[in-house]
């Protein structure tokens, strides 16, 4: 420690990272080396890593009995030392059950004292007393038929209690069974060999800030239409006043662009471009420090061997979160084949990247940008042009039918309009300009009041032509609409003159 403490200065620390995953702890240069930093409390999670979710269900009073509703669906959804207890329990109180109906028949037909008498016929053969009758009911219910117990024709009501004892077994022995078996082929191990990274990654990639974690699958068979998705967990208040806990927003990893679809043969690594659109537009990495989040990761497919639908999570908190690092590669290429190396699977390393958020990063390059300002001008000027078209069509309506038809070159002020606007919103750049005015603004001496004189010259000139170019009478139908004005009243010719200032 002196060693580097002379090699660096005395303003070295010694950094270590906790287990917990809390980040780094500097150690000043006063403390002891006994002496160590409280480690930070480890924050409750709402999914684990390996995908269980924190969540109880507490005062439900009358509304438990919505689970006998569907009590197929909630004995498989019990653990499996309820479910084998239950299974146990059910078949050994049917057998019994089924054995004393058995022998409350032979006992009130007399059958218990005169089963050894030559001539008589019992209601079931060779049964004496109630492990006999225990006996036949297993043999009967089993299909064993060892031929020694049998039921005769002088028992009707043995008949009918051998129907109904076929009945609720089949019955029993469907729903046990059923459950058993849906049980046992559930995918949820399937999950067991889908991996996602421990932590998730920030960095630049394709110049943009994105968040990364990595998800891999260590079975040959494939995850047939694997798709993924996030959630951010915030809790958050609204400008209203109400606190909403662990609000779920929708993190976008692909969605429009179909990279939510995954081929998941080989590991691969899921993005999410922060944007004005993301919820951590405004994340930076100090922010980072004093945020509280939870990323939660939701992959699901359809099992190729059993065509079930399998579902995997896992989280990411805040402290999971690392700025500035990247995943290690894992795929390499040998001979005839790619060969995937697992124990990278979770390495990142620490690669250059901006502290600053995505909306510091647009503000400073607002700021440093020289061309913002004439766009933001331009974009005004032009949308004042578009409101004064708009009062020329609302002015030209209310107008008579008649000086409307009089007056029917009324596209020729809202042309000037689009032209002297497209004439302005050419000065600010030179890259938008015909040719002919590109070489005239090069030469020396050309001023921007003389480049826009001969703009708007240029463009009034096919204005000019286009009327010279028309016929005769339809030249002195355009001045006869000029002479036929001046005969107007006095309060027509004003409104006419107010259409076109």
């Amino acid at each position: 420690m002196s060693a580097l403490r002379r090699k660096f200065g005395d303003d070295y620390q010694v950094v270590t990272t906790s287990s917990s995953g809390s980040g780094l702890q500097p150690q000043g240069p006063g403390q002891g080396p006994q002496q160590q930093l409280v480690p930070k409390k480890k924050r409750q999670r709402f999914v684990d890593k390996n995908g269980r979710c924190n969540v109880q269900h507490g005062n439900l009073g009358s509304e438990t009995s919505r689970y006998l509703s569907d009590l197929f669906t909630t004995l498989v959804d019990l653990k499996w030392r309820w479910n084998l207890f239950i299974f146990i329990l059910t078949y050994t109180v049917a057998w019994l059950f089924m054995a004393s109906m058995w022998w409350v028949i032979a006992y009130s037909r007399g059958d218990l004292n005169k089963a050894h008498a030559g001539n008589y016929t019992p209601c079931v053969a060779n049964v004496y007393n109630f492990p006999s009758a225990f006996l036949f009911f297993i043999e009967t219910e089993a299909t064993i038929g060892y031929g020694y117990r049998y039921i005769t024709d002088k028992c009707p009501e043995g008949i009918i209690l051998f129907l109904f004892q076929s009945i609720l077994g089949s019955i029993v022995d469907a729903f046990l069974i059923g459950c058993m078996f849906i049980k046992m082929s559930q995918p949820k191990k399937r999950a067991e060999t889908l991996m996602f990274s421990e932590h998730a990654v920030i960095s630049m990639r394709d110049g943009k800030l994105t968040l990364m974690f990595r998800v891999g699958n260590l079975r040959n068979s494939h995850m047939v239409s694997a798709q993924i998705r996030c959630k951010l967990l915030k809790s958050r208040q609204t400008p209203e006043g109400e606190f909403l806990p662990l609000d779920q927003l929708e993190l976008d990893v692909g969605f429009s662009t179909g990279a939510d679809q995954l081929f998941l043969v080989s590991p691969l690594t899921i993005c999410h471009v922060i944007d004005a659109k993301s919820p951590f537009y405004d994340l930076s990495q100090r922010s980072m420090q004093s945020e509280q989040f939870e990323i939660v990761v939701i992959l699901e497919g359809i099992v190729e061997t059993t065509g079930m639908t399998c579902q995997a999570r896992t989280s990411y908190t805040e402290d999971e979160v690392l700025w500035g690092h990247r995943f290690f590669p894992v795929i390499s290429l040998e001979e005839g084949f790619f060969k995937v190396d697992y124990s990278q699977f979770h390495a990142t390393f620490e690669v250059p990247t901006p502290p600053y958020s995505v909306k510091e990063q647009e503000e400073m390059l607002l700021m440093s940008s020289p061309l913002i300002a004439p766009a933001i001008a331009n974009s005004k000027e032009r949308h004042n042009s578009v409101e004064c078209l708009d009062g020329l069509d609302d002015i030209s309506t209310k107008l008579p039918s008649k000086l409307q038809k009089m007056t029917g070159r009324e596209d020729f002020p809202k042309k000037l309009l689009r032209m002297s606007s497209t004439t302005s919103e050419k000065a600010y750049s030179l890259g938008d300009l015909p040719m002919k005015l590109q070489r005239i603004s090069s030469v020396p001496g050309n001023s921007e009041e003389k480049l826009v004189s001969k703009t708007t010259k240029m463009l009034s000139d096919p204005i000019s032509q286009s009327v010279a170019d028309l016929p005769p009478k339809l030249q002195k139908m355009a001045g006869g609409a000029v002479r036929m004005e001046g005969n107007l009243p006095a309060k027509l010719r004003k409104m006419n003159s107010d259409r076109f200032t």
